[in-house]
């Protein structure tokens, strides 16, 4: 979304529509944030592993332990592993917070809530209906995804609203025999999205306040969940709500009862928008919490690796077990959209702009019908995970071909006790080569890695090529348990002359939870000629949100608040979001629309331009914590062993990450193993050590 002004909340009384005046200057996170400077513990599930950094102070004590069915015993064993380690007991953290894959696992593998929807009548098929865009307009057979709600779960109610008002009440008798029928049904969840609801929500209250007092089921109504005009996305929306609302709710509700037993303070769970919030409003909120860990690992990257880089911004790239997320941090913004689709569902709430592509260290490799190598989507997993774990796996893997390659030794242990079985992944491979017809396992490791890595390249063009950046002009953040093996080979690539692994390049997502604002969004519907809306409706709308943010957030005193606005052109079917002042400038706004028009699309319209939405976001703001290192003193590498680039076999030494030499950069090929992922720097690049801890790849002069 871009950056947006910010106003700091007045002293005294929320007066709708005041400015505040005084108090802190904009953006100024370093001084402002409240230092987490306690004993503070940030957990992240991934599809392979549960990540866990934990502060004490300038220290950062790191575990990464195996993922487990039921999430939260595996956040409770990395807690107990991290804490042991650390030589504390979990009764003294002070602060817990937390990003999983409940939501989106419910979304990707189809178990959500059993899910009724009620509309208005003559809506029913809206989730069907759609767009009316095909998945792939040139394949014949494509096919839409079924919707989340089946037909036989969608029920009607008599009512109307346009968007100047209430035209036909919802009548009583409607209310009742929907209840009858929702029981009937035998449903988990409602979703409750009426026409026009987003302008007019009286109906939909009365309806939404009836199933809640008459049935013992969360419902979600769209006027809460996304008061925004376009009926699919906001029926979307809300239906994605009502689908992952049960299983976030347990899912909550076990790990905070887990917290309890540790002598844990209840947690902070991340959302989509890259800010954390209390257990208690993701509870009621579910659809808030798809991509929450991905939104981790991005503002991880941006508070480690915005340090001291002279580019326009950053590419930040995870890669982990099972897929690899790609997105872009400029101006020191972390980039943000409310036009997401996960799973073929339209998602509008705000959420951190991120390019997903399934391939991992877990994704497994496969030869198609015509006989060309391909990476995932399908992975391994945890359980039995690659063939190299050892656990039961026979599928070749990116993991597997980066063993075999001598990128990961074999006595590298990952996840604690998990160490590697080299003849088992050559065995994976060899048998990938047969079906390719390639010459032997490390020929069919290297295919992997370039397909994989390919893939990879294909995601970070989508977000910086594009969308009319260069990524010639970005830095590269790697991170993830698999990021910094590939990114400076995907650097290369893409010309791209910096790669930063930050120190804590394996937990990344769980170290961003620790850096992690407390964000709240809100937003409402306002159309109209710009040239004609009335300034003081506008502030007025804005002075609205503006309270219910601040009745939502832990400290409103410390709250800072930004304003933005989506406008377009008469005529288009998209808009463009920029920043906003208080009070509220027609002129001014209609200026910055013009200037980001001519930015995303290369020219401005003689056209009128249109206010569509009013938004507004409330930060209580947190510092990350600061992380030293010094590295070592001796020069010499740990080891080498031989590794294969595509030029060639090398051979090629092996540094101890927490003892990487500070004094001169190094050049590659080199190898610099951590407690939780290494780097891999080929040929033709060097790697030096920052203040902060974190190695910085650039392309050699050598």
């Amino acid at each position: 979304m871009g950056g947006r002004s910010t106003d700091d909340r007045a002293t005294g009384g929320r007066s709708t529509g005041d400015r505040a005046t005084g108090g802190r200057s904009t953006g100024d996170r370093a001084t402002d944030g409240r230092q987490t400077d306690g004993r503070a513990i940030g957990v992240d599930v991934g599809g392979t592993f549960t990540d866990v950094a934990l502060s004490l102070g300038g220290d950062l004590v790191t575990a990464k332990v195996p993922s487990t069915a039921d999430q939260s015993e595996g956040v409770a064993a990395g807690i107990e592993t991290a804490c042991e380690a650390a030589g504390i007991d979990p009764e003294s953290v002070t602060e817990f917070s937390h990003a999983m894959t409940v939501s989106v696992n419910a979304l990707l593998e189809g178990d959500g809530a059993r899910t009724a929807l009620v509309t208005t009548e003559g809506f029913r098929d809206v989730l069907e209906i759609g767009r009316q865009t095909r998945p792939s307009l040139y394949d014949l057979d494509a096919e839409k995804p079924a919707p989340l709600v089946p037909r036989r779960r969608r029920f009607e109610v008599s009512e109307r609203s346009t968007v100047d008002g209430v035209e036909r009440p919802v009548d009583d008798a409607a209310i009742e025999s929907v209840v009858a029928d929702l029981r009937d049904a035998e449903v988990e969840s409602v979703a409750v999205c009426l026409l026009h609801a987003y302008a007019h929500p009286d109906s939909e209250e009365r309806v939404a306040d009836a199933l809640r007092d008459a049935l013992d089921v969360p419902v979600s109504a769209s006027h809460e969940v996304l008061p925004e005009f376009r009926e699919y996305e906001r029926t979307s929306t809300t239906v994605v709500d009502a689908y992952v609302r049960p299983a976030i709710d347990g899912y909550v509700g076990r790990l905070t009862e887990r917290a309890r037993d540790l002598g844990l303070p209840q947690p902070r769970i991340m959302q989509a928008n890259g800010g954390v919030t209390d257990a208690d409003t993701v509870r009621r909120n579910a659809v808030t919490t798809v991509l929450s860990g991905p939104a981790a690992g991005v503002v991880g990257a941006s508070a480690t690796a915005a340090t001291a880089d002279d580019r326009d911004g950053l590419i930040t790239f995870d890669m982990g077990g099972t897929s690899s997320d790609v997105s872009l941090v400029r101006d020191g913004e972390v980039e943000r959209t409310t036009e997401a689709t996960i799973a073929d569902r339209p998602i509008g709430t705000p959420m951190v702009d991120v390019e997903t592509v399934g391939a991992g260290g877990g994704s497994i490799a496969w030869v198609d019908s015509g006989g060309a190598l391909r990476i995932g989507p399908r992975s391994a997993g945890a359980d039995p995970g690659p063939a190299c774990y050892g656990k039961g796996g026979t599928e070749p893997t990116v993991t597997d071909a980066d063993l075999v390659l001598g990128y990961v030794g074999a006595d590298t242990d990952l996840g604690g006790d998990l160490s590697l079985d080299a003849a088992a992944a050559r065995d994976a491979l060899a048998r990938l080569a047969d079906e390719a017809g390639m010459e032997g396992p490390v020929a069919a490791a290297l295919g992997v890695h370039r397909v994989a890595n390919a893939d990879m390249t294909r995601a970070i063009r989508s977000v910086t090529v594009e969308r009319g950046h260069d990524p010639r002009e970005f830095g590269l953040v790697a991170f993830g348990g698999a990021g910094p093996m590939h990114a400076v080979s995907i650097a290369d690539g893409l010309d791209v002359e910096r790669v930063v692994v930050p120190h804590a390049s394996g937990v990344l997502s769980a170290y961003g939870l620790l850096a992690a604002d407390e964000t709240r969004d809100a937003v409402r519907t306002h159309q109209g000629p710009l040239a004609e809306v009335d300034p003081d409706a506008i502030d007025a709308v804005y002075g609205e949100l503006l309270d219910r943010l601040l009745s939502e957030v832990s400290d409103p005193d410390a709250a800072r608040l930004e304003y933005a606005a989506d406008c377009r052109y008469a005529g288009q079917s998209f808009e463009l979001t920029v920043d906003v002042e208080r009070p509220f400038d027609p002129a001014a706004v209609g200026e910055r629309f013009a200037a980001a028009h001519e930015s995303a699309y290369g020219y401005r319209a003689d056209e009128p331009v249109e206010l569509v939405n009013c938004r507004a976001t409330a930060t209580v703001p947190r510092s990350a914590p600061a992380i030293e290192s010094v590295g070592g003193d001796d020069d010499a590498p740990r080891t080498t062993r031989e590794a294969v680039f595509p030029d060639g076999r090398r051979e090629t030494p092996v540094y101890d990450r927490e003892r990487f030499p500070a004094a001169e950069p190094i050049e590659g090929p080199v190898v610099v193993e951590g407690p939780e992922s290494t780097v891999v720097v080929p040929p033709a690049w060097r790697v030096r050590l920052r203040d902060d801890g974190a190695l910085v790849a650039e392309v050699s002069d050598a």
